[in-house]
């Protein structure tokens, strides 16, 4: 294993503890996980990544080179993930097993492996992606990390056309689970807004780079 996976495991330890009405669970001294009340299968853990190992972690995707190049903003991998990839979703899995809350479906939880396929986004400022439900290729069950810049992602309804939404704020450090309705009967989106400027509770976010890592599960052929 090497030193930024060990970084990254050390980052979790400490007992869990029940949270209020089975809402949000604490694990350790900071991390909470937050269900989404609006979105069946929304689960929200603002605080998965202490600083020093999102730092750790950033280093690490920066040292693969997929970024050296401005025009390039995305890579991808399925099946042999690198080893801070493995490292995180093994960190998922044992954060999830830590709460008595039901953040992710038992038959997914114990699949292995439990993600075989990576997407890291990188945006800059006034950048985002379009509303859209991931690909049927990939089983249910999706992770989001966020590093560096601050984000909101809205949800809405696949299948309506009424104005309804769901905001949610991206933190960096934060991991954010689709599953069930979630994953299946909601889109997801990042507006993109030129000044570089979303806003979260009538205050502006001052966006700045921002790295997103997504992982999923392919389907059986």
């Amino acid at each position: 294993m090497d030193d930024e996976a060990e970084k990254l495991r050390a980052a979790f330890g400490g007992d869990s503890s029940d949270g209020e009405d089975g809402a949000e669970q604490a694990i350790g001294d900071s991390t909470v996980w937050e269900r989404v009340e609006e979105i069946n299968g929304l689960w929200l853990c603002r605080n998965f990544l202490p600083v020093a190992h999102q730092s750790d972690l950033l280093s690490a995707i920066l040292n693969e080179g997929w970024f050296v190049e401005e025009s390039i903003n995305q890579a991808m991998r399925f099946g042999d993930l690198p080893s801070w990839a493995i490292e995180v979703s093994d960190l998922i899995r044992e954060t999830v097993e830590s709460v008595d809350l039901r953040v992710l479906p038992a038959d997914l939880l114990w699949r292995e492996p439990l993600f075989d396929q990576l997407i890291v986004n990188l945006y800059q400022p006034g950048e985002g992606i379009c509303a859209h439900v991931d690909l049927l290729r990939f089983e249910d069950g999706i992770a989001i990390v966020s590093l560096e810049s601050p984000c909101v992602m809205r949800f809405t309804p696949a299948e309506k056309e009424e104005e309804e939404y769901v905001d949610v704020l991206l933190s960096p450090g934060s991991l954010i689970l689709m599953s069930g309705e979630a994953r299946y009967q909601w889109k997801h989106e990042i507006n993109r807004k030129q000044n570089g400027f979303q806003v979260w509770e009538g205050e502006q976010i001052d966006q700045k780079r921002r790295i997103s890592i997504t992982l999923r599960k392919l389907c059986q052929a």
